[in-house]
């Protein structure tokens, strides 16, 4: 008989995980900005829609979270292309994808290239009171500013469509951003309507999903989700 105790099973340590190092970039020092007032609001939808009559059906432009939340009934959904403008992650979020202390990112139009979107087609005598609610929504920071774009749809036609493009002036404008910045974001940044990783991949789907995949989009994600 052997009276010799087994040796045990020499355990494997692995070998220890360094904890994901701070971006020296993020967060950003970004000055408060109020809310625009119901009156402020009120004057910059009257300014932007002076020439529209009301009657008339009227075009919107959706770049973002419109594509896949409109959030307004609409009588068509085109999609459609603008020129002079490109879609990117140029806008910081302190409410809906982030915090003050950890803001987030949404898309915007910047200045350059080309855009495709979804066209949405509102009907005139009924469209007033949803432009409000959109203004509230798009509008709350002026962070944006509303345009009118020449926008040709894929069926051939060219309307002019009101669109939100990025003001560059806004403190929340962020510039291009470096991928450690987004990556970081990625793996922090929640608001009031969730992540900001969840914002753009969502995006990312509905774009695939409507047939005009953002190939520069699809890859800033695969990039910047890699380590998450």
């Amino acid at each position: 008989m052997n009276d010799k105790t087994p040796e045990s099973t020499p355990t494997i340590e692995s070998p220890p995980v360094d904890p994901p190092q701070p971006c020296p970039d993020y967060p950003p020092a970004l000055l408060d900005t109020p809310l625009l007032t119901d009156e402020e609001l009120a004057a910059s939808r009257e300014a932007a829609l002076s020439h529209w009559d009301r009657a008339s059906d009227l075009w919107l432009f959706g770049y973002g979270s419109l594509i896949w939340n409109p959030g307004l009934p609409t009588l068509e959904a085109v999609r459609g292309k603008v020129h002079g403008y490109h879609r990117g992650l140029y806008l910081w979020s302190r409410v809906n994808r982030g915090t003050p202390e950890q803001p987030g990112l949404v898309l915007a139009l910047d200045r350059g290239g080309s855009c495709t979107g979804m066209a949405f087609r509102l009907g005139g005598p009924d469209t007033e009171a949803h432009l409000d609610v959109l203004w509230r929504r798009e509008m709350s920071m002026a962070s944006y500013r509303p345009a009118w774009l020449p926008c040709t749809l894929i069926d051939g036609r060219r309307v002019q469509a009101l669109a939100f493009v990025m003001r560059r002036d806004a403190t929340s404008y962020t510039g291009k951003l470096a991928d450690p910045v987004i990556r970081t974001v990625f793996g922090c940044a929640s608001g009031r309507y969730g992540t900001t990783l969840d914002y753009v991949s969502r995006t990312v789907e509905a774009l695939r999903e409507c047939g005009m995949p953002d190939r520069a989009l699809e890859a800033l994600l695969r990039r910047c989700q890699a380590t998450q």
